[in-house]
């Protein structure tokens, strides 16, 4: 599964969505992963729980569709002054085992 939540507006979605959906499947492709589904939502909402594409997410992961879910960086899932609802995201993930994977080149060639 790849989750994207960049842009502001859902209407047209801009050249930050296109960059991380490219890098999410070069991700997947180079290490043999499938994406089943790209879920995204529109930047904003700091609490992953209550975006809509989030709680997609969660319910694929509580039924055991997906394994791994790729973002490009973590802000992706929460932004740095809610740190710790990312950190409760991925904690969460984790005890269902699901991975959470970078897909940022910064990140993900430090097997993050």
């Amino acid at each position: 599964m790849l989750y994207v939540c960049v842009d502001r507006a859902r209407v047209a979605p801009g050249g930050a969505t296109q960059r991380a959906r490219t890098e999410g499947h070069a991700y997947a492709r180079e290490r043999g992963l499938a994406i089943a589904e790209v879920v995204t939502d529109t930047y904003g909402e700091p609490d992953p729980a209550r975006r809509r594409g989030w709680q997609r997410v969660r319910q694929l992961a509580q039924t055991g569709d997906v394994t791994a879910v790729l973002v490009r960086w973590p802000s992706t899932i929460a932004p740095e002054p809610a740190h710790e609802l990312r950190h409760r995201e991925v904690a969460w993930l984790h005890e269902l085992g699901v991975r959470v994977r970078y897909t940022w080149p910064p990140l993900s060639s430090k097997g993050l």
